[in-house]
């Protein structure tokens, strides 16, 4: 587990854009169909990838390079299109076709490059270490975190997410508590993924980090 004070090895960021659209958010869905099939195959490729990752690791305590930044880029994709989407509804602003970082769009993730991995913990916290974790992302995304996660929420998210954007389609405001609890929340699930696909061996903690902008380590 990270220690107390170190830097945070996954940053999830977000900014609630205006102004939004009332009425977008009712065939965001339609325009997202190319983004869908893309990201089919890229959550495919991830797989693919974290199985590599998984035997690289094992045998060599490293996370090759290049393999580490393709699967860091498909989860910044993935974020732009959930927040886009069905986890906020919180900006109207399309999102590129990316892998790259791209600081100028209001939903941000970096993951820091392990250098050296456990040989040994790469055998259980996929599975056994993220167990209570799993059991939290199933309630807050209505999956284990998995690809399906990024087409359609069925849990705490999609509702918060909904509630959210029906507000402002009625009120033309977006509630700004419930833009920060759902960023946090899907902070939460963004750091039990990497978490789950090797990427780190520093435990995510069960803490809900609300705001769009992380919180400052403690000293």
């Amino acid at each position: 587990m990270a220690a107390t004070g170190a830097r945070r090895p996954v940053t999830v960021e977000a900014e609630l854009d205006q102004p939004l659209s009332r009425w977008l958010w009712l065939v965001k869905w339609i325009l997202l169909i190319p983004h869908f099939v893309v990201l089919f195959f890229l959550w495919l490729a991830f797989f693919v990838v974290t199985v590599i990752a998984f035997f690289a690791i094992l045998f060599t305590a490293r996370y090759p390079r290049p393999l580490f930044d393709f699967n860091t880029g498909v989860l910044r994709w993935s974020w732009r299109v959930a927040f886009y989407s069905t986890s906020a509804f919180a900006t109207d602003r399309y999102p590129p076709f990316s892998l790259g970082p791209e600081p100028d769009y209001p939903a941000r993730l970096e993951v820091d490059y392990p250098g050296r991995l456990s040989r040994g913990l790469v055998l259980v916290k996929w599975w056994l270490l993220a167990i209570p974790h799993y059991i939290v992302v199933a309630f807050l995304a209505g999956s284990s975190g998995g690809e399906e996660r990024w087409f359609a929420y069925t849990g705490l998210i999609g509702v918060l997410a909904f509630f959210a954007i029906i507000a402002k389609a009625f009120t033309d405001t977006y509630p700004r508590g419930l833009f920060d609890l759902l960023v946090g929340l899907n902070r939460w699930v963004l750091r039990v993924t990497v978490y789950a696909a090797l990427m780190t061996d520093a435990y995510p903690p069960f803490r809900l980090d609300q705001g769009g902008r992380e919180p400052e380590p403690t000293p």
